[in-house]
């Protein structure tokens, strides 16, 4: 088998192949076999590791309005946010992928290694499970991308939605297969895994209003978890549902949901039952008492550590790149020990205050300083709540390195 520089096979134990072949004949015939005895996996260490690196956890929703924004000292005009939902998704760092092609390479790499994975190794030989996160990964390194090369516009209405999406032209070529990002959502991973609404959070969308992007890779052996945490997450948060109070009978959903209806053929009552398995405290009795579910939701906003904050001309300095607490310069960095590029950088999460650095005041705009202070202080809050959880675990359910060891060693006797 041929080595890979970056998303590996490994056989972790012998193999007898068992072919079941879908009953669905839409899914192409490269993608329809599986193997659910299979000890085969995937590594997506250097995703991981991308992925850890650039990354912002802003923790569960606690669906407090955002603050609103102040006009910059010598203009009038003020950045317009969407307050409900301002503070809510991770965020990628997509400002140090501007003008820095060695990074952008990197992504490259990782999403072409996925792309050419199946011609060298046929997905046959691995489980649903398997097989269902290398078409997360691979469906979000895609996406990412795409994304990337749009920034630093904003707002991704126009490149998500309608005849010219991103996620409707044929980006991909898998096994000899011409695949849009929607061939994959909704042909192969609707078939594949009996629509399984879940399925839905596992795919990033680069916006505000869509599900979280994780800061590691799906991995077979805790995808349906992973699933579930995304979906708890985003159903519990603005973004997702929302009681605005006003009709006792009409409840808010994201819209996100109107574009997914396939996974709810009765789009009221499918969607109430799956919403009710998930959704908790207020809204989940405003739900129960209403009759009709409203998909008007949104926020096309781009996850980025700037979000909804655009730079309007006044006098003080600004720079779209920020984080929590401090950067260091970020810069690919060749590992020829092994494992492919890395990028390298280095993200902090102190306790200190965004506001104690004075430096920050030089570079970040008033109203995205003020939002990342309020970001901070939501962490904190919220893992004050979740004492036993760190930062970085918050609204992931990490696989514990003994555990992951342990079972490690289980499949190699």
């Amino acid at each position: 088998m041929k080595m890979r520089s970056y998303s590996e096979v490994f056989i972790v134990g012998l193999l007898a192949i068992s072919q079941v072949v879908s009953a669905d004949s839409t899914v192409p015939e490269p993608f329809q076999g599986f193997d659910e005895t299979s000890k085969y996996v995937i590594k997506y260490d250097d995703l991981t590791a991308l992925l850890k690196t650039v990354v912002v956890d802003v923790g569960r929703s606690t669906r407090e309005v955002a603050k609103s924004t102040q006009a910059k000292t010598g203009t009038m005009m003020k950045a317009k946010i969407k307050r409900t939902t301002a503070n809510e998704a991770n965020r990628f760092y997509f400002e140090t992928f501007k003008d820095n092609e060695a990074g952008m390479q990197l992504l490259r790499t990782i999403r072409d290694s996925l792309e050419q994975l199946p011609s060298e190794v046929s997905l046959e030989y691995f489980s649903r499970d398997e097989q269902l996160a290398y078409w997360l990964n691979l469906y979000n390194i895609t996406l990412l991308n795409e994304v990337v090369d749009i920034f630093p516009k904003r707002n991704l209405k126009k490149f998500l939605v309608g005849k010219k999406s991103i996620l409707s032209k044929q980006l991909l070529n898998v096994a000899g297969v011409p695949l849009s990002l929607n061939d994959i959502q909704f042909t192969i991973l609707k078939n594949n895994y009996d629509n399984n609404p879940l399925v839905m959070y596992g795919l990033y969308q680069g916006n505000i209003g869509g599900p979280n992007i994780r800061r590691s890779a799906y991995t077979g052996r805790d995808v349906w978890r992973a699933l579930e945490n995304n979906a708890i997450e985003f159903i519990n948060s603005n973004r997702g549902t929302y009681s605005s109070g006003d009709k006792s009978d009409v409840f808010d959903v994201s819209s996100l949901y109107d574009r997914n209806r396939s996974y709810f053929p009765d789009f009221n009552e499918d969607l109430s039952a799956h919403l009710l398995e998930h959704l908790e405290g207020y809204e989940r009795t405003k739900l129960t008492n209403a009759n009709t579910l409203k998909p008007d939701i949104n926020d096309w906003t781009i996850t980025s550590l700037s979000g909804n904050y655009r730079e309007f001309g006044g006098s003080i300095a600004s720079s779209s790149a920020a984080l929590l607490d401090s950067v260091s310069s970020t810069v690919v960095n060749t590992n020829e020990g092994g494992g492919g590029p890395t990028l390298a950088a280095s993200v902090g999460y102190g306790s200190s205050s965004v506001a104690s650095k004075s430096m920050v005041y030089n570079r970040i705009d008033p109203d995205l300083l003020e939002n990342l202070i309020e970001i901070n202080e939501k962490r904190m809050s919220t893992n004050a709540i979740n004492s036993s959880v760190t930062i970085e675990e918050l609204g992931e359910f990490p696989v514990e390195a003994e555990a992951e060891t342990a079972d490690e060693k289980k499949d190699q006797q």
